[in-house]
């Protein structure tokens, strides 16, 4: 697998900091830098982010299952989505050639656009919210398990073409879909669901040989510790100054792959 490489262990350590102070940016952040800085193909950057964001939300799975904050419910209605949406996606990119020009400017233009929406919504959740929950009924909306399942396929087509979509995507549906459930829940279920779904997107990815187990290695050497001492600063750092920072980067960044 080759030695450790220590820009990405960097980049690792930088991108599991940010996602330590403000739970966001892994996919987001990490598969760009990887495009635009290092020039690793898209669909390796992708795939090996894919198998990267499996591993370490399998922990705050763990975590959150403990501590009984996963609505096991929900986490059944947007994996029945995102199961065959991943697995149907993948079949695009075989047929497609995963390793292409055509499918390397795809998954270029997907992920822009994932990361613009993430972008957005980390300036404009707080808006969001406050505009439709009083409209929306106080147990949510009527066909919510209806719309919870769509909303898993979206990601699972976003998340296999981009590895982006799950975290900002994900939670803000879920806080739409389900206003009596408590934050923590929200959080815990859309984490649990990341799971399988990043882990089964990965699989396809594998299957496909867009992994790079080396890469893979050097970047979980450096988000480790990064999420670690992220965790334990985030209560010092005003984390609205973080997430607007942070989102205007992802809108540069976003823009720079779209276009």
């Amino acid at each position: 697998m080759g030695a450790i490489t220590p820009l990405y262990a960097v980049s690792g350590f930088v991108v599991g900091l940010l996602v330590g102070i403000t739970g966001v940016g892994g996919g987001s952040l990490m598969t760009p830098l990887l495009v635009l800085l290092f020039g690793i193909h898209p669909a390796t950057a992708v795939g090996t982010d894919l198998l990267y964001a499996a591993l370490t939300k399998s922990v705050g799975t763990a975590v959150h299952g403990a501590n009984r904050s996963v609505d096991w419910r929900v986490v059944a209605r947007l994996a029945t989505g995102s199961v065959p949406a991943t697995l149907l996606t993948g079949a695009v990119l075989y047929t497609c050639g995963i390793t292409g020009n055509s499918a390397a400017r795809l998954i270029s233009t997907v992920l822009g656009v994932a990361v613009l929406i993430t972008a957005v919504l980390l300036l404009g959740r707080s808006w969001l919210l406050a505009y439709f929950g009083p409209r929306l009924p106080p147990e949510g909306p009527r066909h919510a398990p209806a719309l919870t399942v769509l909303t898993g396929v979206v990601l699972g087509v976003l998340v296999t073409l981009s590895s982006v979509g799950a975290g900002a995507l994900g939670v803000t549906a879920l806080f739409l879909l389900y206003p009596r459930l408590p934050t923590a829940r929200i959080v815990g279920s859309d984490i649990a669901h990341a799971v399988p779904l990043t882990l089964l997107a990965g699989a396809t990815h594998w299957l496909l040989g867009s992994i790079n187990l080396h890469l893979l290695a050097s970047l979980l050497i450096g988000s480790i510790p990064g999420i670690v001492i992220g965790s334990l600063v985030a209560v010092h750092v005003p984390e609205r100054v973080v997430r607007s920072a942070l989102a205007c980067v992802l809108l540069l960044v976003g823009g720079r792959l779209v276009l």
